[in-house]
């Protein structure tokens, strides 16, 4: 019988492959601070999702993976609040993609689930995170809030932590 790796071992291994992940994320995202988000959603999600990981298979191409999806999904989100809608009689959809969703109730539910569990942060995590959310770099976010950069992204860190806590009933389960 072959024995899963443990956390200790897997998180080794994936802080070993953390630098060589760090060029594809810039390659993806042309920017330094949006590369090492990236990195630092890559490294989260599977550490998350350790059990999904097969022994046996290439951590690093499993890892690419992600980055490549979590760029990707990153990316959609961007340009879906980017998207202008016309709020006359006619209602246009401009830059909207081809998916729409009908009937917005379960949307509103969640965006409502989603504004509640925001305003039950303490301001010292929510500020930071709402000003990434609005698309402030960390450094800025660093210099606006007068502390250190690290602290910044502890914070933001402790946020999303606390975010997907409150909302675990959103998560897709496989």
């Amino acid at each position: 019988m072959i024995e899963a790796m443990t956390t200790l071992e897997f998180s080794y291994s994936l802080n070993k492959l953390s630098s060589s992940l760090k060029p594809f994320a810039l390659k993806l995202t042309r920017d330094a601070d949006d590369a090492n988000d990236l990195l630092q959603d890559t490294m989260v999600k599977a550490f998350t999702n350790k059990d999904k990981f097969t022994e046996g298979t290439n951590l690093k191409a499993w890892l690419y993976t992600i980055m490549k999806n979590t760029f990707i999904t990153n990316y959609q989100r961007m340009v879906r609040r980017g998207t202008f809608v016309d709020t006359t009689d006619n209602l246009h959809y401009l830059n909207s993609g081809d998916t729409l969703v009908e009937n917005g109730a379960y949307g509103d539910f969640t965006m409502d689930d989603i504004y509640s569990a925001i305003e039950k942060l303490d301001d010292v995590y929510k500020v930071p995170f709402m000003m990434h959310y609005k698309g402030f770099k960390y450094h800025e976010i660093a210099e606006k809030l007068n502390i250190p950069i690290g602290t910044v992204k502890n914070r933001i860190h402790i946020a999303r932590k606390l975010l997907k806590e409150d909302l675990h009933v959103y998560q897709h389960k496989n």
